[in-house]
């Protein structure tokens, strides 16, 4: 197939983690769609939008210059590229920070300390600006891959890459001299959309997905003198939901809670009398984000 100047044109990266994720948050999102081997582009069916799959750091070049409308890749490479494109939302997934990394045994102490070192790195911009800010001036080594191993080969005296659990530095006998910022993957959109209507209609579906993935739902029995202790601990989005039970002493509460929060609301709720406390997942969802606004 071949792309239609009538369709939304989405860019998503064609391989790897981020990958993944991607395609994984368009299909919960209802935007369904099938790959072809070594295909460049697929059909979102039942909507006005086609899926092109590219290089990660590609999709905020190309978004800038209005080859593609929107598109999912990290918000690090959006900086490097210094593309000017619109970050519609942030999509909660693929969290790492970009750090400066020195020999664990070393004795560069702080920025300053890297003047007139050698710096590799995959972020050659991002690398310069902060080194400037610090009045470092360095022999920047630009790479594309295998950047913890550098200093190891006597490439470079340090390296500025992305962290995400510390291991790879750990196993490289590195450690951390400082954070250079914190990133995500991010929805971007293009100066040049073509269809806002349709943009704006993925943006509302992502998000659903987004907001569901933070919160569960739960559901208990409580005893009616102290629902207002219950209500006080599962305030719920605006309200809970409260429905009487054949015995008139007891009701049964329904409401939404931050996930990460589940575990010790059960134990709060169990204190006060609660009993059959259930969690349930919720896979998408429409909130106001501002109820009452």
């Amino acid at each position: 197939m071949s792309l239609s100047d009538n369709m939304l044109r989405i860019g998503i990266p064609s391989k790897g983690r981020l990958s993944e994720l991607a395609t994984e948050l368009l299909l919960q999102a209802g935007l369904n769609f099938r790959r072809q081997e070594r295909a460049l582009f697929a059909r979102v069916s039942g909507l006005a939008a086609d899926i092109t799959f590219l290089r990660t750091d590609d999709i905020p070049t190309l978004c800038a210059e209005g080859a593609i409308d929107v598109g999912i890749t990290g918000s690090d490479l959006v900086e490097e590229a210094g593309a000017q494109i619109d970050v519609r939302m942030k999509l909660g997934v693929g969290r790492c920070k970009l750090a400066v990394c020195v020999p664990l045994h070393g004795n560069i102490q702080s920025a300053s300390d890297l003047a007139g070192k050698r710096v590799a790195t995959s972020f050659p911009r991002t690398t310069e600006r902060y080194l400037n800010k610090h009045s470092a001036p360095v022999h920047l080594v630009g790479l594309n891959g295998s950047v913890e191993i550098m200093i190891s080969l006597g490439v470079a005296d340090a390296i500025v890459d992305l962290v995400e659990t510390g291991s790879t530095l750990a196993a490289n006998q590195l450690r951390i001299l400082d954070i250079i910022g914190e990133y995500e993957t991010v929805l971007i959109q293009s100066p040049k959309c073509r269809d806002l209507a349709t943009a704006d209609r993925i943006v509302r579906r992502l998000e659903g997905v987004v907001i569901a993935r933070d919160y569960s739902l739960l559901e208990y029995n409580i005893p009616r003198a102290k629902l207002s202790q219950a209500e006080a601990i599962t305030p719920g989005f605006t309200s809970p939901t409260v429905n009487s039970l054949e015995d008139p002493n007891w009701c049964a509460v329904r409401a939404m809670v931050k996930r990460k929060e589940v575990i010790t609301i059960m134990e709060r709720l169990e204190q006060i009398g609660a009993i059959a406390i259930l969690e349930f997942s919720i896979n998408n969802c429409r909130l106001d984000q501002n109820p009452g606004g």
